[in-house]
């Protein structure tokens, strides 16, 4: 099943509730929370208050990818806050660290999920593979939104996606980055079946129609 999450990132924050009501009725899947902390990025963007309030305002499932430096740190916080699934990347820590994170996450019956970044290689996956309900390909580098889809990235998505089909067939595979209705059809086929779409849905005039062409391109 294809899963349209889109990025709130792209969202009006000065009604966040009702956006993300807007894209519920429009058929989207998942609400994608990024969360940046302007240093395993450049960018600084949202945290634990908003997804509070969020989860107030919606019964979405809220998928919380966070852009931080060790994210263990926090790990508690967010599923705590609110979230659904919490993702966290393979570069903004060790792997015990990072494993530690995704024991948290699970012992807090949470989805886990892990993200790579453009430059980081499929294999960096495999020590976490079986132990997370979802892994995260960038087709941008992360920090920014409105940045155009990295075609060079299809590879690593359909490597990712023989991993999955081979260590842990229930784990979903999640792509981020250019997503519209032309790219879903390249993601999809490579493998990916959670679609992270910003500003190709809060920007688009028919947001419905939007998340459907996403889905079904």
């Amino acid at each position: 099943m294809i899963k349209v999450a889109p990025s709130i990132l792209s969202a009006d924050f000065s009604k966040l509730g009702a956006e993300v009501e807007d894209i519920r009725l429009g058929g989207a899947d998942y609400v994608h929370f990024d969360v940046m902390d302007g240093r395993f990025v450049p960018n600084i963007s949202i945290g634990i208050p908003v997804l509070k309030s969020l989860r107030k305002a919606t019964d979405m499932f809220i998928d919380a990818h966070l852009m931080i430096v060790e994210p263990i740190r926090y790990a508690e916080a967010f599923c705590q806050a609110g979230a659904d699934l919490v993702n966290v990347h393979v570069e903004a820590d060790g792997e015990e660290n990072t494993l530690a994170a995704i024991d948290t996450i699970k012992t807090l019956e949470k989805k886990a999920g892990i993200t790579l970044k453009p430059g980081t290689p499929a294999e960096a996956a495999l020590p976490f593979i079986d132990k997370v309900d979802l892994i995260l390909v960038m087709t941008v580098e992360p920090g920014f939104g409105g940045q155009s889809f990295m075609h060079d990235m299809l590879p690593k998505i359909a490597a990712i996606r023989g991993y999955i089909d081979k260590i842990n067939p229930l784990c979903e595979l999640e792509v981020d980055g250019g997503i519209d209705a032309h790219t879903s059809a390249l993601v999809k086929e490579a493998g990916a079946n959670v679609l992270v779409a910003g500003s190709a849905v809060f920007k688009a005039a028919d947001r419905a129609a939007a998340i459907r062409d996403i889905r079904n391109a």
